[in-house]
């Protein structure tokens, strides 16, 4: 089994990166959303969710994702929790059943900061991009997928995205293996990392 964490700051493109070393492995691959672990903001008022900072590492129940993390490496099933950015709500009625996988993938901007994730990790990439397109891909899909609009959308990448961005994601670039430049769209960093992985993969098998 193999644990890679592939970090970088929003609408940098790590969820295409994911899919696209996904695709290639000849592996059963798993992939652990940081999203999922949000922690459940459903007793705040309106206007306390519309502040809420999303981008601070303790918006984030680590000790769970860290022990759910370790349960999957010792082959067990995980419950894995449902959030809603809708809502600003974590189901306490839904979960997602995981199964152990030869590759797990753990995908979000804040992964590298906690590190008791990080030592769990076989490989950590970072995913870099410029400001401005992660700006307008943080803008589409705030507004396509989680209902916002255009103000909302500026106005929270400019209280909070880009300052926790600084503050605590691009540091974290320092505990990357391998840092992706250009997002996603850097096909020949992609088959470098998935031709890596198949390698180690062998290593751990022979």
């Amino acid at each position: 089994m193999l644990v890679i964490g592939i970090a970088g700051g929003s609408g940098s493109g790590k969820t295409t990166v994911v899919r696209a070393i996904t695709e290639k492995l000849n592996k059963r691959v798993v992939v652990i959303p940081q999203d999922c672990y949000y922690k459940d903001s459903s007793d705040l008022t309106d206007e306390e969710k519309r502040n809420h900072n999303f981008d601070h590492p303790d918006a984030i129940e680590w000790d769970l994702l860290c022990s759910q993390l370790c349960d999957l490496k010792n082959g067990k099933t995980i419950e894995q929790p449902v959030y809603s950015f809708i809502s600003c709500t974590r189901s306490k009625t839904e979960t997602t059943t995981v199964e152990p996988a030869d590759v797990i993938i753990i995908e979000g901007i804040l992964i590298f900061t906690c590190k008791e994730l990080r030592d769990q990790m076989d490989i950590k990439i970072f995913v870099d991009a410029d400001d401005d397109d992660r700006l307008m891909r943080v803008m589409e899909r705030d507004i396509s997928e989680r209902g916002k609009d255009v103000h909302w959308v500026i106005e929270r990448y400019s209280r909070t995205v880009k300052p926790m961005y600084l503050q605590f994601i691009e540091p974290s670039k320092r505990y990357a293996d391998i840092i992706i430049p250009q997002g996603g769209h850097n096909k020949v960093a992609i088959d470098v990392i998935s031709a890596t992985v198949e390698k180690s993969l062998q290593a751990i098998n022979e």
